[in-house]
């Protein structure tokens, strides 16, 4: 496994993009304030940063999108984590007695293949593949080359 990095989850997502971009300097390596997801690196690397990611959204993920985005349970961060297969590692961690919150699925809009845990303080762990392109979506590939990903 490796920690990637943190992503905020976040309500107003256009005056947090802002935040990060504008005041605190960061380069953004992907999408917009009109997005629901962004990342940042610092100005001499490349590397991701930091992370934001519309709250609502990911709410709808873990299913929680029933709740208000400012309820005290919503999430607020998130640890992102990468690991070479996702299934693989699902079944390791279950059966450590990891509970998880849903079965591993597919993202084509993100590229990735995720799935989502709770550390034992309650806190939010995305693990992830990458998805193949030819999984992927077209608006994702689209995304990509604008951004000099896939």
């Amino acid at each position: 496994m490796h920690l990637v990095h943190p992503r905020l989850l976040v309500a107003n997502f256009a005056e947090t993009f802002r935040f990060y971009r504008d005041v605190m300097g960061f380069k953004v390596t992907w999408g917009h304030e009109g997005d629901s997801y962004a990342s940042f690196a610092d100005r001499e690397n490349k590397e991701t940063t930091l992370a934001l990611f519309r709250r609502q959204a990911m709410a709808e993920v873990v299913g929680y999108s029933g709740l208000p985005s400012d309820a005290v349970c919503q999430d607020r961060l998130m640890l992102i984590v990468t690991v070479e297969d996702v299934d693989a590692t699902v079944e390791r961690l279950q059966t450590q007695g990891v509970q998880f919150l849903a079965d591993p699925q597919d993202f084509p809009d993100w590229s990735i293949r995720s799935a989502y845990l709770r550390d034992p303080d309650g806190n939010l762990i995305e693990l992830y593949s990458d998805l193949p392109p030819a999984r992927c979506s077209e608006g994702f590939l689209q995304s990509a080359r604008k951004y000099g990903g896939t």
